[in-house]
Parts: structure tokens; C-alpha cells; sequence
């Protein structure tokens, strides 16, 4: 029966395609008749792999064709297709090597030692090639189990009800006719002086009137070979092109082979320290030149992704050009399933055959496949690059481009599933109101709820702190269904304690769209934590809770005026250029001693520059603004203030410099590390008002169990509100975080050691009446443990402090906090 049921698979794996032959098959171990994942596929100047599940597919001019398949541990072997339907291939396996290929080894670093002379980003001075991509989400109909089930579902009374499951009858008539998503763009790749762009002239997603920009823009996969680094969904992998790397990888020469009437190496690679989660792949290099003829990239675990490429060989300039890319995703193996957003996917273990014994999901089917062609190319003729500090621009034109300039592409690369994947998906958007809902949604994300051209503010709803008790209010902004070129913002807050209400009204004008410069004005009533550094440049984050505000009691009261211009101009900048006016009344017993008079309030004048610098990060415009679309660090903030005396009634000449830089790093098993360091430096007459508290987060409660409250992200929790106050400080935080450590189904909890350091100095220490305090001339330092996420989003963190500031009462130097951490299923 099992035999018959993959006779009869096969033969409905019927494919054909206009023009050119579409051959599939699967390969199996003789032995075992398990799937042989990551085979060598060569079929004329085509090459592929297989998959997770043993199948591969390539296209050929004509048939009969002839393709070579190589495998790690399998003897070489040919295969004749005389005709298109789907064949079951069997490799017989051969004694592994015990050591790595001596040959295979040379042949890698004579790859690596070329690479600048084979790169064509690296060789050429100019480059443009023009490029079409296709993204489908979808599933070869023949794959799909279709049959009726029997459904038993319980009653509340304890009855069963039996119902007729239909869903993968329903599924395989639907991916007959159409995808289940598809997106389109047309772009323009350019090298000069160094820099690359990419400018999309063309852009489309089927059911959207304007695409998602951050999925138009979202890279798969790396656009060279030769990159130190291999990107994976914006995942980067060690690459054994990389001299320093390479010592991490095993290399094979699995066969020799001919493409372009080249003669080419087939060379296999793998991760030693990371086989399962690791890059592996095949290489074929040219044994003239060393250059990569083609190359096939993968990594497996809960996704199985492979990446191809496929180059033509340029005789005038000896260099292989890149003519296609191909990306495709499809479910891994496991051997735990995996929760999402309340939805339980199943693997199969990762030793499994690949006859399944559970049902088949859909989610076994279906997958994402990329497919980008280029043509066009220039080598070495002038090519301009406007507005280089961008990496990937959109044209306004793009979005709007008409179904025959589609129907272009779609003759060129034809696609029988398309027209119909348009047609459904726009018709069944616009019945559900799923563009409005997508946008809606966007919005409710970055913390705003839209009604018609108003966006209301969540973050003003509630919260909580000491002084003002529960804090409740109503604000938000306008957007542009309104205007894109001037906006309006305010809030009014009331709390519950301290009786008072707040507020604030502002305006803005649009001035650049490039660079997203803005001019605005504004007027605040409102209240700030003392000694607390903020940067202007910070986009405000939304949260559910904010956890140290919470036992915050040192407030002051500003009454503020402000004159402001905001722009992106700068490349990998944004910054914020202010003036501002305001009336600083503490909201607790101090005063400021200058000159012999004591102010226990104060007006300022300030001028102010805020710039966040990410040098190293990739930027997208779009026709509505500009935006980050590859977050790399590190990062960098600066910002100078200066008050000055006598202007608007100004008390006080001062100036401040702060500054930061954050790190983080991302590890392929899941591990995070992360840097912050912040700096400060305050000079002239400032008031504690203005001064660093290096953000305290600890009761001051005489027992451990009294201060029990919840941690929060870059804050000392054994330091005591207001202990410390400095004019000019440095704080170090250092976290490395564990994956997460499988204890039962529910608790997973996530391991963070934390290390944090602070140092500071007060000058004129004798100007600031009525509050006692202390310095960090010695310095300050704690370490601790964070146990996130241990149950539903729940955690608990201890933390130690010692060093030159530790405490005589050994108990006053533990903080064991609460935290908690947004669980959306995963």
C-alpha cells in the first residue's frame, strides 16, 4: 500500500511550464528509503538542491534531459528524464570520510584568496544590473492530502458532536487555481564609489492598493556570495568564505562537473559546531579561475530555508554576473511542536523518515518561495547614484504602475497562478476591509488607536506613579488623512493624588519630504522625575506598563515653550534642534543656593541639539518618509544642552554634553549580549533639577520583603531613589542572555546575567538645600540574575551589590524584584 500510495503521488506531480521543462523529483537512501536532504541537483547550466523532505525542482531547455546528482556520503550518479512526471531517485551511500577533503580544503582557500578578483562588487568600480523579484506564499496542489475527516468535538454536557472536516478539500481546489499571496517589484541595483543602492522602480502586493514598504524592502538573503557574513532573514551566519571563519567548516568535493562548458568543482560544506542550526551548502567553483560558478546555501531547524544562486559568465570581464536568486521556506523538523499566537504546529522529530505517521497539515505543504531575475548588466560605464546614503530608495511612481506594465513581466516569467491570485486577493481585501484593519493595526502597535484623521494616544490613558497616584487622561495626534504636511498633538492628564491636571498642545509644518524636516511649535504643563536624563531624539516606546515610574515620589513641574526643527537630512541621522523656555517649580523640599540667594524656583532658556548617529544600519525611502530597515549597532547618542542667563528672564547659565552608545549581538543559538554605556556632564549653575540619578530603582524600606517591586530594563535595582546625585557620571550595563531553558511545557524561563557599574562627581555640592545625598565618586556596582518569563510572561530577578558603596546590613544589599515580559505564545 505504501508503494502505491507514492506511485500514485508521483503521478499526479504532473508539472509543466511555457517555453521550458519543469522536472521534480525525490531522493531517497537505497537503504533506508529516508529523504537525502541537501543533494547536488546539475541539470545543463542549472543547478539546485534538495530539501528538507528529499524533493528538488529544476528547469530544462528540452527533454530527454540528462541530471548529475552528488551527495555527502553517496556515490555520483546520472539520471535521464524522458518525459516530466515526478521520479523517485535512489542514492546508494558510499563509506564516510574520516577526516576533512585535503583537496576541498585547498580548493576553499584558493576561493577566498580570489574573491576580491571574482566579486564584482569588490572588482568593478561601477555596476548596475536591473533585477525582477516574485515572493509567493503557496503549495503544489498535488501535495495535498485532500480527503474528508471525521470530526469529534465535546459539548459543554459532556456529548460528542461529529462534524465533517473539508479543509484540505477546500485548500487543494483553492492552490490549483491561485497563491495564497503573492508581491512583485522591478528594481535597479547600482555600484559606485563604493556604495550600493538599490532603487525600486516597480511595486505591487496582491490585495493591497499600496504594499507594506518593510516586506517590499525585507532582504532574505544576501545579494553576494562572497560577504564575510551570509545573511538569512536578516540572520547572519558564519560563511566559510570568510578567512577567519573557515576554520569553523568541514569541505568534501563531492563530483566535478560542467556548466557554461566550465569545468566546475562540486563542493560540500557544513558547520562543525553548528550542523543543525549552523550554514551548509554547496559551492561550485571554477578550477580555472576559483570563482563561485553557483552556489546553494541552507539552514535547517524549525524552518528549512534554502538560498541558490545561479551566475552567467562574462568572457570580456572573466567574471560570473548574477542572473538569477531563488529563496525558499519551508517547515522544518523538530522534535517539539511549537506555539504561536494559540496555534500548535506539529514537526516531525528530526530523525524521522520521511513517510509521515501523524495527519499531514497544511503547514507541511505550504511555502514561501522568492524567485528574483536579472538582466541588463553594465559593467564599469558611469553610473550616478543620487542620494547614496540610502540604501534602498522607492520611487513614488512605483506604486502606481498599471496592469500592463505588469503584463510585460508576467509574458517574460509566466506565472499561470497569478492573474487569478490578483483578482481573488483584491476582491476578498476589499470585501473585508483588511487594508483598513492592516492599518489599524500598524497604528495600535506603535501605541495609537486612528479615529478617521485623529490617532489617540493608549500611553495617555493610565498609569501610575507615588506622586501623582493613578494618572489618567486622553491625548494623541493627526495624521495624514488630515494633512502630510502639518500635524497637530496634544494630551490632558489628571491624577488621582496629587489633584492637579496636565497638559500639552503642539503644532507642526512639513518643510522636506526627502529628509522628513519639520518645524514645529509647542506649549507643556507637566511634570519630570528629578535628575532624570531624557533624550529628545527618543521615540517614545510604547508599553503596556512602564514598571520604575511606578515608585517614583521626586517630581518637578514645568511650565515649558518651545521652538523646534526635526529632520533626517543628515545620512543615518535624526535629529532635533530646540529652543526652549520654561518655569521649574521641585515638587519637594529643596532649594538652589547661587550667589548668595536661594531659588526654590527657576526659569531657564535653553538651546538644544539631540542626534541619534547609526552609522551602520541600512535606510529605505519610501513616499511617505524615511526608515530603517536593518537595526545594526552599534548606536549613538549625543546631545547638548545650554541654558542661558538673562534671555526671556533666564536665572541660570549652565551647559550639559550627554551621550550613549548601545551594542547588542545576536547569537544563531538564540543567546543575546548586550552594551550600554552612558555618560553625562553637567557645568555652570544647574540645579539638582537638571543633574543625573543614574536611574535608581529600589525602595527605601527597611526590610528585603518591603521592596519587592517590579525590575525594570536599564535601571540599578539596589540603589535607593535619590541615594545618589551627580553632575558628571559614566554607568556601564552588561547582559548576556541564555536561550531559554526547557524545564516543563509551560515554564521556559529566560536566563539574563546582568552586570552594572556607575561613576560620578558633584561639583558645588554645597548649592543644593533641603535633600541629602550622596556621590559616586567610589563608584557603584551590582550583578545579578533575571529568570524571565518563568510562567505566562512572569519572572523574578535578584540582584547583589558590593564594591566600595556595599552596605554594612547584608540585607540591604539584595533587591529581589519582580518582572515581566509581554507572552504572545512563542
Amino acid at each position: 500500500m505504501q508503494k502505491l500510495g507514492v506511485t500514485l503521488f508521483f503521478m499526479l506531480l504532473l508539472c509543466t511550464a511555457q517555453g521550458q521543462q519543469q522536472l521534480r523529483g525525490l531522493v531517497i537512501d537505497s537503504n533506508t528509503a529516508r529523504a537525502v536532504s541537501g543533494v547536488s541537483i546539475v541539470a545543463g547550466s542549472r543547478v539546485t538542491a534538495t530539501d528538507i523532505n528529499g524533493y528538488f525542482e529544476i528547469e530544462v531547455q528540452q527533454l530527454p534531459a540528462l541530471i548529475k546528482i552528488s551527495a555527502l556520503d553517496y556515490e555520483s550518479q546520472e539520471y535521464r528524464f524522458a518525459d516530466v512526471f515526478p521520479k523517485q531517485i535512489k542514492l546508494h551511500s558510499k563509506p564516510k570520510q574520516a577526516e576533512t577533503n585535503r583537496n576541498a580544503t585547498e580548493l576553499l582557500q584558493k576561493i577566498i584568496a580570489n574573491k576580491r578578483n571574482n566579486d564584482p562588487l569588490k572588482k568593478l568600480q561601477t555596476f548596475e544590473i536591473e533585477a525582477y523579484n516574485k515572493v509567493v506564499v503557496t503549495a503544489n496542489a498535488a501535495d495535498v492530502d485532500a480527503k474528508l475527516d471525521t470530526v469529534y468535538k465535546r459539548k459543554w454536557l459532556g456529548k460528542k458532536r461529529m462534524e465533517i472536516d473539508s479543509s484540505s478539500v477546500k485548500f487543494k481546489a483553492l492552490v490549483q487555481k491561485q497563491h495564497l499571496f503573492e508581491a512583485e517589484k522591478v528594481s535597479k541595483f547600482q555600484l559606485s564609489k563604493g556604495n550600493f543602492k538599490e532603487t525600486i522602480t516597480a511595486a505591487r502586493m496582491s490585495g493591497l492598493q499600496t504594499p507594506i514598504y518593510e516586506l517590499v524592502a525585507f532582504r532574505l538573503q544576501s545579494f553576494s556570495v562572497y560577504e564575510n557574513y551570509f545573511e538569512v532573514l536578516q540572520t547572519r551566519y558564519a560563511s566559510p568564505l570568510n578567512a577567519s571563519e573557515q576554520h569553523l567548516f568541514q569541505v568534501t568535493v563531492l563530483d566535478t562537473v560542467q556548466l557554461s562548458k566550465r569545468n566546475l568543482a562540486v563542493l560540500h560544506f557544513e558547520n562543525k559546531k553548528s550542523r543543525k542550526k549552523g550554514l551548509s551548502g554547496i559551492l561550485y567553483c571554477d578550477l580555472e579561475n576559483f570563482a563561485i560558478a553557483a552556489a546553494v546555501f541552507r539552514v535547517q531547524g524549525v524552518l528549512d530555508v534554502t538560498a541558490r544562486y545561479e551566475f552567467s559568465y562574462d568572457a570580456e570581464s572573466s567574471l560570473y554576473i548574477i542572473s538569477k536568486k531563488e529563496f525558499k521556506v519551508v517547515k522544518g523538523k523538530s522534535n517539539k511542536d511549537i506555539s504561536v499566537l494559540g496555534e500548535t504546529f506539529q514537526f516531525d522529530p528530526e530523525d524521522s523518515p520521511i513517510y509521515r505517521t501523524r495527519k499531514q497539515q497544511l503547514t507541511d505543504i505550504t511555502y514561501l518561495l522568492s524567485q528574483t531575475h536579472y538582466e541588463n548588466p553594465k559593467l564599469n560605464t558611469e553610473v550616478t547614484i543620487k542620494k547614496a546614503a540610502i540604501a534602498l530608495q522607492i520611487n513614488d511612481a512605483a506604486v502606481r504602475r498599471p496592469v500592463s506594465y505588469w503584463n510585460e513581466y508576467m509574458q517574460r516569467y509566466p506565472d499561470e497562478k497569478s492573474p487569478e491570485t490578483y483578482r481573488k486577493l483584491d476582491s476578498l481585501v476589499r470585501a473585508e476591509g483588511i487594508e483598513s484593519k492592516l492599518r489599524i493595526g500598524r497604528k495600535i502597535l506603535n501605541g495609537y488607536v486612528p479615529f478617521s484623521f485623529f490617532d489617540m494616544d493608549l500611553r495617555q490613558l493610565l498609569s501610575y506613579n507615588n506622586f501623582e497616584g493613578f494618572r489618567l487622561g486622553v491625548g494623541g495626534i493627526t495624521n495624514e488623512r488630515l494633512s502630510q504636511y502639518i500635524k497637530f498633538d496634544g494630551y490632558y492628564a489628571f491624577g488621582t493624588k496629587d489633584r492637579k491636571a496636565k497638559y500639552s498642545l503642539g503644532t507642526a509644518v512639513r518643510i522636506g519630504k526627502f529628509s522628513s524636516s519639520w518645524i514645529g511649535a509647542g506649549f507643556s504643563d507637566d511634570i519630570r522625575e528629578i535628575a532624570s536624563t531624557s533624550y529628545t531624539i527618543d521615540k517614545r516606546v510604547f508599553k503596556l506598563y512602564d514598571p520604575r515610574p511606578i515608585n517614583i515620589s521626586t517630581f518637578y513641574n514645568y511650565r515649558s515653550v518651545r521652538a523646534y526643527a526635526e529632520t533626517k537630512i543628515i545620512p543615518k541621522t535624526e535629529s532635533i534642534w530646540q529652543f526652549q523656555h520654561m518655569e521649574v517649580t521641585p515638587l519637594f523640599n529643596y532649594l538652589f543656593n547661587y550667589n548668595g540667594q536661594l531659588f526654590d524656583n527657576f526659569t531657564l532658556s535653553t538651546f538644544q541639539a539631540s542626534v541619534q548617529w547609526n552609522p551602520f544600519s541600512d535606510f529605505m525611502q519610501t513616499p511617505t518618509g524615511r526608515v530603517e530597515i536593518y537595526k545594526r549597532y552599534p548606536r549613538f547618542t549625543f546631545q547638548l544642552t545650554k541654558s542661558v542667563k538673562d534671555i526671556f528672564g533666564s536665572n541660570f547659565d549652565f551647559q550639559k554634553l550627554d551621550a550613549r552608545v548601545d551594542y547588542q549581538k545576536k547569537f544563531i543559538g538564540g543567546e543575546r549580549f548586550s552594551i550600554l554605556l552612558e555618560a553625562g556632564m553637567a557645568s555652570g549653575a544647574v540645579p539638582l533639577t537638571h543633574l543625573y540619578n543614574t536611574a535608581p530603582n529600589n525602595l527605601t524600606k527597611d526590610r528585603l520583603l518591603q521592596r519587592i517591586t517590579i525590575a525594570g530594563k536599564n535601571s540599578f535595582e539596589t540603589m535607593f531613589f535619590n541615594e545618589f546625585f551627580s553632575s558628571s557620571f559614566a554607568a556601564l550595563h552588561v547582559k548576556h542572555g541564555f536561550k531559554p531553558l526547557q524545564i516543563s511545557g509551560k515554564i521556559k524561563p529566560l536566563i539574563v546575567l546582568v552586570t552594572r557599574g556607575a561613576v560620578g562627581t558633584m561639583r558645588n555640592r554645597e548649592r543644593h538645600v533641603g535633600i541629602p545625598f550622596k556621590t559616586l565618586d567610589k563608584g557603584f556596582l551590582e550583578s545579578g540574575v533575571e529568570l524571565n518569563k518563568i510562567y505566562s510572561g512572569f519572572g523574578l530577578t535578584a540582584f547583589y551589590r558590593y564594591g566600595p558603596n556595599q552596605l554594612p546590613r547584608l540585607e540591604d544589599n539584595i533587591a529581589i524584584k519582580l518582572s515581566f515580559m509581554l507572552n504572545l505564545g512563542f
